[in-house]
């Protein structure tokens, strides 16, 4: 029987190739996105034109991620596989950025996705299988001056990833996380700047930094070895495609700027302080 994937941001980037990968491999894929019937329907019939399956889904209200999730349901009778896709990213002097701005940011890349694996969560439970793969962030292992409140949303992922996993593994459901590094996707064109105009010029100098970043890495992304954002995809596909308890946790797709490295070295740690807690066997996914 196909497995049934919900993923969620899967008008553009990540999501949308996610989406589109998933299904030419045989799986029933629901994309969800934010103005399916708005400002995003010409993505969602791209996507209904390929088989895949459009949701309309905002991970930011409760209400609107409930509908969608019972709508898959409904429809399906079962979500197998839940791709955290959705995402805000920002960069620029982390002081001029308002309350408002991080807690938007925030909205979506963390509590958005608790939102999601919520709603989904009591599906999988009842049938004692599941898998959710997160999309974090290499941001979420090693931190870049001018990226703190985006950088700070993915290390609370590192962290809702971890528990989640312990916490749901002996009810038969897998979480794993896929850390993506730079490439060339609307992450960049869409990305959030500081409101405080003000403040990130007082900075002098420093304050042109961000801009002077993000130029550096769109140039990059311009030249004959610019990275394939298609690698996303292919890393979420096999781990849909390995068999329960065989997957790794975590998934570094690109440059990974040292994060393998602090993968590997917290890995160890971790697990002793599960194990000083009594509870290793929650490590191994039932």
């Amino acid at each position: 029987m196909s497995k049934t994937i919900l993923i969620t941001g899967a008008s553009s980037g990540f999501g949308r190739d996610t989406a589109e990968t998933l299904r030419r491999a045989g799986y029933t894929v629901y994309a969800s996105m934010r103005g399916a019937q708005g400002k995003n329907l010409e993505a969602a019939e791209a996507l209904r034109k390929l088989g895949v399956k459009t949701v309309e889904l905002d991970v930011s209200d409760d209400t609107s991620v409930e509908a969608g999730v019972k709508n898959v349901l409904a429809e399906a009778g079962k979500i197998d596989v839940l791709v955290n896709n959705a995402g805000i990213a920002s960069a620029g002097v982390t002081e001029a950025f308002t309350t408002e701005q991080a807690k938007a940011i925030f909205d979506t890349n963390v509590i958005g996705l608790l939102r999601v694996t919520r709603a989904v969560l009591p599906s999988m439970r009842q049938k004692r299988d599941g898998l959710i793969i997160n999309i974090g962030s290499i941001l979420g292992r090693v931190t870049f001056p001018f990226v703190g409140i985006y950088g700070a949303s993915k290390f609370a992922v590192e962290a809702l990833t971890d528990s989640l996993r312990y916490e749901v593994s002996q009810l038969g459901v897998e979480v794993v996380e896929v850390q993506p590094s730079g490439y060339p996707t609307n992450f960049f064109t869409n990305i959030q700047t500081p409101a405080r105009i003000d403040v990130t010029e007082s900075y002098g100098e420093v304050g042109h930094i961000p801009n002077a970043m993000v130029a550096s890495l769109t140039s990059t992304f311009e030249g004959k070895d610019t990275p394939n954002p298609h690698d996303v995809a292919e890393a979420i596909d096999k781990l849909v495609g390995q068999a329960k308890g065989s997957r790794a946790v975590r998934t570094v797709v690109g440059a990974p700027f040292g994060s393998d490295q602090a993968n590997e070295d917290v890995a160890p740690v971790q697990s002793k302080v599960v194990e000083a807690l009594g509870l290793s066997h929650l490590e191994k996914v039932a």
